[in-house]
C-alpha cells in the first residue's frame, strides 16, 4: 500500500491546498494530510481546529486521513509507514526551500521520497497568509477557501481584529 503525507500549517486550508490534496490522493492508496508545527507562524486557528476544518473539506475523499503532529516530518513519516512526502509548489521561490527540506528529510529517513506538485495556474498566487490578509479587509473569501469553511474563516478573522 502506498502511503504519502501532505504536511503543512493549513491556517486556513485554501482552495490551492485542497487541489493538491485531491491530486495527490489520486496518486496514492492513502494520503495523510498532517497539520505540522511551524514555529515561524502565528496561528489563526488551533491545531485541532485546523484538523477539523481539513476533515470537513476532505470528507468525501475516502483515502484521505487528517492528522496533526509535533514531530519532525521524517520521523512522523516513519511512524506512519509513509514512503513519500507531497509538497505543492507555487513558484520557483518555493522550490529552493522545499528542495532543501526534501534533502534533510531523506538524510533523516533514507526511504522517504518527496513529490512536488506544481500549483494550478489559478492558485499560484494563493496562500493562507494572503487569505488572512484579504479577510482582514472584508474581501469575500469564496474564491480562496473551500465553501464549507468560508464563513468560519471570515468570522475568526473578525474576532482576531476585534470587530
Amino acid at each position: 500500500m502506498s502511503v504519502a503525507i501532505y504536511p503543512g500549517s493549513f491556517d486556513p486550508v485554501t482552495k490551492g491546498h485542497l487541489d493538491i490534496i485531491k491530486r495527490a490522493a489520486a496518486q496514492f492508496d492513502r494520503l495523510i494530510v498532517c497539520v505540522m508545527v511551524n514555529s515561524e507562524k502565528h496561528g489563526l486557528f488551533s491545531h485541532q481546529e485546523r484538523v477539523e476544518l481539513l476533515r470537513r473539506v476532505t470528507r468525501d475523499l475516502d483515502n484521505v486521513e487528517v492528522d496533526a503532529s509535533p514531530m519532525l516530518l521524517a520521523e512522523y513519516a516513519r511512524t506512519r509507514n509513509a514512503s513519500c512526502v507531497v509538497k505543492g509548489l507555487r513558484a520557483l521561490s518555493d522550490f529552493e526551500k522545499e528542495f532543501q527540506m526534501a534533502m534533510i528529510n531523506r538524510k533523516l529517513n533514507p526511504g522517504l521520497e518527496t513529490m512536488f506538485l506544481s500549483a494550478r495556474q489559478n492558485y499560484t498566487y494563493l496562500s493562507s497568509s494572503i487569505t488572512k490578509e484579504l479577510a482582514s479587509f472584508h474581501v469575500p473569501l469564496n474564491d480562496f477557501v473551500p465553501d464549507e469553511i468560508v464563513d468560519e474563516v471570515q468570522r475568526r478573522m473578525e474576532q482576531e481584529l476585534g470587530r
